[in-house]
């Protein structure tokens, strides 16, 4: 049924399932806790799995003023302390990947493991980045569904795309040195035909000193809903097992 916490300015609601160690799952732009509907499930068999979501979005009532990645990984990090209670895995796709590794960067003694799933680290790794933003084709594909579970009713969806437009106009905007802060044991997944590219995802992984990587073969920006069964596989081994001693380590040789 899910349940609303305060979490300084935002009414923020969630859901939680399973048992185990926290993992906590956060979804994308323009979207909600319904964007992991495919992977809860396996998940949940293994962890603690809680789907917060942000400040106009799903279930959460937007707020005053614009967005800012700045504000959700203080959101994050509230819902961290206040909800979880500390210390959990953090699973976050597009967007949330981004919020997740500013909380990794910022709070490390509250970040497990991280997840990043199509997040990119600077908006120069966009592909098409320069080009404009269509409001109108945006709020006919992903309004109605946010008019499902939205408090604010479904005009309001083209007020949340704009501030999401204005936004990525400047974030995320950090540079590859910056990735070094990032302590956690860290899985960067990406599709093939993902929003970013190829260079940029290779960038990210390279940047992160305790990173693994991955490609999802024939897969969008989509690849968690496209692949559930091979993205769940590929999340789970890496989140339950420990680091394999590979044959014949390169990049990680010196570690």
């Amino acid at each position: 049924m899910g349940d609303y916490v305060q979490l300084r300015e935002v009414r923020a609601w969630y859901e939680d399932v399973g048992e185990g160690e926290p993992l906590v799952l956060l979804h994308g732009g323009h979207t909600d806790a319904r964007f992991f509907e495919h992977n809860i499930g396996a998940l949940a068999e293994h962890f603690h799995v809680y789907t917060p979501e942000r400040r106009g979005h799903g279930h959460t009532p937007d707020t005053s003023g614009p967005f800012s990645y700045d504000l959700m990984a203080d959101e994050t990090i509230a819902f961290l302390e206040t909800v979880v209670g500390g210390r959990a895995h953090l699973f976050g796709h597009s967007d949330g990947a981004f919020v997740a590794t500013l909380v990794a960067m910022r709070r490390p003694e509250l970040a497990g493991d991280l997840v990043l799933v199509s997040g990119g680290f600077n908006k120069n790794g966009l592909i098409g980045a320069d080009e404009e933003y269509d409001i109108d084709e945006l709020v006919a594909f992903m309004g109605p569904a946010y008019a499902e579970v939205s408090p604010d009713g479904e005009e309001h969806f083209r007020v949340v795309a704009q501030k999401t437009v204005d936004m990525a106009a400047d974030e995320p905007a950090l540079e590859q040195a910056e990735l070094q802060a990032i302590s956690s044991r860290t899985l960067v997944m990406f599709g093939d035909d993902d929003l970013v590219t190829l260079e940029h995802a290779v960038a990210m992984y390279e940047g992160i000193p305790n990173a693994e990587f991955a490609i999802v073969p024939g897969t969008s920006h989509f690849l968690l809903q496209e692949k559930p069964v091979l993205c769940d596989a590929i999340v789970l081994d890496f989140l339950t097992r420990e680091p394999v001693p590979t044959i014949a380590p390169i990049r990680r040789a010196a570690a």
